[in-house]
């Protein structure tokens, strides 16, 4: 920590809760809970605010001015990080309070300095209470190989998702975890399975350069926090392909999307060979929304689900993947080979079961046109 700084110091005053620290700020997210407030938002010339629900929420204060960004900030941040957010402007890092994580990005933009905290609860959540449409994880806890993209916006709870798919993996198998991420959010506890966790920047130099020195140390399952450029990709699907199983994620909105957004990352020669190799090592593409719930008491997931069976991998080898669509439409029986789901359809049963409003499934459809026939279906 920044010796000149602390995280008690009050340096905040608001209307209602008097003065305030970033300790206190941070004290929030375990009286509401991390699952109902996801994010603090600190940036000059604005007053905190945190997304509760998915909505931001102010507080009641004034601007926050540069001399106060620092002491909110910089206690949260090493002197080592300190050193290095001077030097590139920016920093992702940790802060562990009680049972949460936070992920921390502090960064400078034209007002000077901002900084975005995410909680993350330290209780991993069982994956039955994740909120799949289907018993589909069970197959997943089982693969042996293969590649399973968690996929959707910054904040739809992929990390969540991922972490709770391989705790239980890790509760009954005996199988060897190695994780590197960018920064670790939810810490694995050694079950049956030993876990190695890595941090981009303090444990290893970058995703490729961590993925490469995995394949070296005897790994069954890899996490790779994010599929962030061509050589991190590559990396990926080779794990993949030579029998590892592998997760990763990638802020897309939907199945088809994902496929064409790894296909983008690489020049036209190459995306033939890119293609066979993921309908070769391609297992599942989920992709999950968080929405808002009707009774108001916070948000629910809702899921598109690609099941990369034979009919998927020739249309990914193929080039067809505008047909994958159609796949998710049919291929919705109870058997190990389909339980796939559209986001529509998964957001229509959630308006069927009262659990969502019709007006806010609207909004976050992808096609509003398949949403209203998953409706008149289902």
């Amino acid at each position: 920590m920044a010796d000149e700084y602390s995280v008690s110091t009050k340096v905040y005053e608001t209307a209602e809760l008097g003065m305030l620290s970033i300790l206190d700020m941070l004290k929030y997210f375990e009286k509401r809970g991390a699952m109902r407030v996801s994010d603090l938002h600190i940036k000059v010339d604005a007053p905190p605010a945190y997304r509760i629900d998915g909505d931001l929420v102010k507080l009641k204060g004034p601007n926050v001015t540069p001399k106060m960004a620092k002491q909110l900030l910089y206690p949260l941040l090493s002197s080592e990080n300190l050193h290095k957010l001077r030097q590139q402007y920016s920093i992702d890092c940790s802060y562990r309070l009680g049972q949460l994580q936070f992920r921390i990005n502090i960064f400078r933009e034209n007002d000077g300095l901002a900084g975005a905290i995410r909680a993350l609860s330290l209780d991993i959540p069982p994956v039955e209470d994740i909120g799949f449409p289907n018993d589909v994880w069970k197959d997943i806890i089982n693969l042996r190989h293969g590649l399973v993209l968690m996929t959707g916006i910054t904040g739809a709870g992929k990390s969540t998702t991922i972490a709770s798919i391989i705790h239980r993996i890790s509760e009954k198998s005996a199988c060897r975890i190695m994780s590197v991420e960018d920064p670790i959010e939810y810490i694995f506890p050694q079950k049956y399975s030993i876990t190695s966790q890595r941090e981009l920047g303090r444990d290893v130099s970058s995703f490729a350069d961590g993925l490469k020195e995995m394949l070296r140390q005897d790994p069954d399952i890899i996490f790779v926090g994010e599929m962030r450029d061509a050589e991190t990709i590559s990396m990926t699907l080779m794990a993949a392909e030579t029998g590892h199983l592998v997760f990763s994620t990638l802020h897309t909105r939907d199945a088809t999307g994902t496929i064409t957004r790894i296909l983008d990352y690489f020049p036209e020669g190459r995306q033939s060979e890119v293609r066979n190799q993921m309908s070769l090592g391609l297992a599942y593409i989920i992709c999950q929304k968080l929405v808002p719930k009707k009774d108001g008491t916070g948000r629910i997931v809702a899921m598109e689900i690609l099941n990369n069976n034979y009919a998927c991998a020739n249309l990914i080898r193929t080039g067809k993947v505008e047909q994958i669509y159609s796949q998710l439409q049919t291929k919705t029986r109870n058997r190990p080979d389909e339980k796939m789901m559209t986001l529509e359809r998964h957001l229509a049963t959630l308006v069927k079961e009262d659990k969502i409003d019709l007006l806010e499934a609207k909004k976050w459809a992808n096609d509003l046109k398949c949403f209203t026939d998953a409706m008149q279906r289902i």
